[in-house]
């Protein structure tokens, strides 16, 4: 594999011709691709993410998220690596990343770095929420659409299609639709601002570089409510209080935010109980049945 890539690389105009690889080294990088930090022999260093070329949507998706992202960043806060190719060779893909260093540092930039890409985002002339192609949310679809209608965008492209597929698993959609009906309602009622979003927002797509600037990194991007992407901080853990604090700095959420969280994070539970099962089905059913009180 390691040949494939280089040559791979080789084939590119647009990755550094002025130096040979002097070394293939693989890294982590989630479960889906197989990553590699590529060494040139000047010294530089690329990051590389392969995969099957069937998969090169995936990668497609990731490349126009990444750009979206980079031009709303702040770089003075955040850092989102720039693309620099993405190659197609003997039945592989490969997507090349600025390579960044990454390190465990205070995330205080990283929290203001996110508050200013929502703000500046929102200020922008995006009129609806969605997404203009089918993304990808782990291994899984994300449904493309547009609504100017923030609930029912949420549940018709991002509920709905997760409920339908964990019908294999037993769960019966019909029993929860006065559920979906007010969700619809009340997320429409808050009426948010439309922002990008990083959209997948675990610790393990987001960091601190060497010089203390946040840096986010496999998106699942789309105009959406800025707080989809503060509630995914607290599902799985790993962002203190300087993050929080951060955000609050540039732009405070407001007083009812709290009881959107397991709202925006039974999507993404949706997805691990699709595509994992486990204690994701229980958890998700948890709060589909919590959400029944309130109707």
């Amino acid at each position: 594999m390691k040949e494939l890539i280089k040559n791979a690389l080789s084939s590119s105009n647009k990755i550094n011709k002025n130096s040979l690889i002097e070394k293939i080294i693989p890294v982590g990088g989630g479960c889906i691709h197989k990553a590699w930090c590529i060494y040139f022999q000047n010294g530089k260093r690329v990051f590389a993410k392969s995969n099957h070329i069937d998969n090169i949507n995936m990668f497609k998706f990731e490349r126009e998220c990444l750009s979206v992202l980079k031009r709303f960043a702040n770089k003075s806060y955040i850092c989102v690596p720039k693309t620099l190719d993405l190659i197609t060779y003997q039945g592989i893909s490969v997507l090349c990343l600025e390579w960044i260093d990454l390190e465990q540092s205070q995330q205080n930039l990283l929290g203001q770095g996110l508050a200013l890409l929502h703000k500046s985002s929102s200020e922008w002339s995006q009129k609806k929420f969605g997404w203009e192609e089918e993304g990808f949310i782990g291994s899984s679809t994300q449904t493309r659409g547009w609504s100017s209608n923030w609930g029912e965008f949420f549940v018709n492209y991002r509920l709905r299609p997760q409920l339908i597929k964990a019908k294999e698993w037993g769960l019966i959609v019909d029993d929860y639709e006065d559920v979906l009906i007010y969700l619809s309602s009340y997320l429409n009622d808050h009426n948010p601002r439309i922002s990008i979003v990083h959209g997948d927002l675990w610790s393990g797509n987001c960091g601190s570089t060497k010089d203390g600037l946040g840096s986010l990194y496999d998106p699942a991007s789309y105009w959406a409510d800025r707080e989809v992407d503060i509630s995914m901080t607290k599902l799985f853990g790993g962002f203190n209080k300087e993050f929080y604090k951060g955000y609050e700095q540039i732009w405070p959420l407001d007083t009812f935010s709290k009881d959107r969280t397991n709202i925006y994070n039974l999507y993404h539970l949706l997805n691990h109980a699709n595509m994992f099962g486990g204690s994701y089905k229980e958890n998700s059913l948890k709060i589909l049945k919590d959400l029944r009180s309130r109707v």
